[in-house]
């Protein structure tokens, strides 16, 4: 089911680090829908970026949901810590989880929104058994890793296909890597029911006119 409009994930990673607590105070004012963590080990992607601590010292101060990406090794070892500290969506690689059913599983047994996250080079068909444990599908536009990549308009074409194989199911699509004002139009169009917005977003001192103008374009047309 497609939302009736595009909700707004600002990615924690291109904010500024040192006041983070300010920046996810200031994001729920500004009319953000959800905080997207991207959580790295140094391993599975080559950056490390949060950890469990952080997500946990900054939940007390805003209500928004928080939307944790891991993109690390072994992440089956770390589903319950990230319910415990208050992680609300989570999704993983198929490539971290050699038993991804049973992860999904985990993941909403925990009382979380499962999701799989897919880059540039995994094949959706990945996707075909799955999908009903899922609760949305993250495409990556850009390789994992780090923050501020240009944008790959060829995954526009993915997002159309998930969009037919997802017809009839409740499972949003999340897209993440290089969206901007410019191009979060063509996103919307293609199918993308929550978009996270890093450079986007960031770039602007005034948060909320920015997020307002995002919505702006994204429902354009």
């Amino acid at each position: 089911m497609k939302s009736k409009n595009i909700l707004i994930a600002p990615s924690m990673l291109a904010s500024d680090l040192s006041c983070l607590k300010d920046e996810v105070i200031a994001l729920e004012k500004a009319g953000a829908d959800v905080l997207h963590f991207d959580i790295m080990d140094g391993h599975f992607v080559p950056n490390i970026t949060f950890g469990l601590p952080v997500l946990e010292s900054v939940r007390k101060h805003t209500r928004l949901p928080f939307d944790a990406h891991l993109m690390i090794s072994e992440a089956d070892k770390y589903l319950e810590e990230f319910a415990r500290v208050g992680c609300n969506w989570l999704s993983v690689h198929v490539e971290a989880c050699p038993h991804i059913q049973r992860t999904l599983t985990r993941i909403r047994e925990l009382g979380m929104k499962a999701g799989v996250a897919i880059n540039p080079g995994t094949s959706i068909f990945c996707l075909e058994s799955i999908v009903k444990h899922c609760d949305f599908i993250l495409v990556m536009s850009v390789n994992p890793g780090f923050g501020g990549q240009k944008f790959i308009p060829e995954m526009l074409a993915r997002v159309q296909e998930l969009k037919k194989n997802l017809s009839g199911t409740d499972v949003q699509i999340q897209m993440d890597g290089g969206i901007k004002v410019e191009n979060i139009n063509q996103i919307r169009s293609a199918g993308v029911d929550i978009a996270v917005v890093g450079t986007g977003l960031f770039s602007q001192k005034d948060y909320s006119t920015q997020i307002k103008k995002l919505r702006l374009a994204a429902e354009k047309g």
